[in-house]
């Protein structure tokens, strides 16, 4: 299984990266399957960088939060209107209101939305499989309906943690993960509303507790300083920890 990193930034597209974006791939009956996970704003031209949009298998949003679903828009364009013909449907994940939210975004019609080119379904309390990706999603704390995603391939398991603040929940999708992707939108010392997001430390302390191998930081919004927000996490994780670089393929 291969992360690459597509979009970074947090809570709008910085000057180096667009919103979060995360591209998996494995192999399946002898192709790469490719999956999304999450598509904020900016980030389906990035996205071109590395795979053709028309080779996207499927798409999991982890909430509708405009830096985590709005290229949804522009990829409905592409396989609505593409110049070779309208492209097959493919399955999307998300929050229940994803369908509707989307629809509003580009001034559709709720029916049928975008509903003939993309195959919207809700996150089932148990484990599903995504081609050769199994995936669990589990309800995190955030202002709207949010979720943690663990994704798992080829013996190995990645975590990701979608916007979230501390939370059991968050713990248990990163048990034992050999790579945990977790946001750290806050610093130390700031004006923190609970239950919204982590800062560095927390994110740290959630991957030690969780027992991850290799901790990524990222969904860092371009008004703090990534190395400040890197630093608070040190001494709180014994692992290997980073930033998540923007365009950067990691091997699981």
């Amino acid at each position: 299984m291969k992360l690459t990193v597509v979009g970074n930034s947090g809570s709008y597209p910085g000057p180096d990266s667009p919103a979060s974006c995360y591209l998996l791939t494995a192999r399946h009956h002898g192709r790469d399957f490719n999956i999304l996970l999450d598509l904020g704003n900016g980030a389906l031209g990035a996205l071109q960088r590395h795979l053709d949009p028309a080779a996207v298998d499927a798409v999991l949003i982890t909430h509708l939060h405009a830096d985590h679903c709005l290229d949804l828009c522009g990829f409905y364009v592409l396989r609505k209107y593409h110049p070779l013909g309208a492209m097959p449907q493919i399955p999307v994940w998300g929050p229940k209101r994803t369908p509707r939210r989307l629809a509003r975004a580009y001034g559709l019609s709720p029916e049928p939305g975008m509903r003939e080119e993309f195959d919207f379904r809700r996150y089932p309390k148990e484990s599903f499989q995504v081609g050769p990706f199994k995936v669990t999603a589990r309800r995190v704390n955030h202002p709207v309906p949010a979720y943690a995603l663990r994704v798992e391939a080829d013996g190995k398991a990645l975590a990701y943690s979608g916007d979230t603040g501390p939370c059991d929940a968050l713990t248990e999708t990163a048990n034992q993960a050999d790579v945990f992707l977790c946001e750290a939108s806050f610093v130390e010392g700031g004006d923190n509303p609970p239950d919204l997001h982590l800062t560095g430390a927390e994110a740290a302390s959630t991957a030690a507790q969780a027992g991850a191998k290799t901790l990524l930081l990222t969904h860092i919004p371009p008004w703090h300083d990534a190395r400040v927000v890197l630093s608070e996490a040190h001494g709180h994780f014994a692992g290997a920890l980073s930033l998540a670089e923007v365009g950067r393929t990691y091997q699981l």
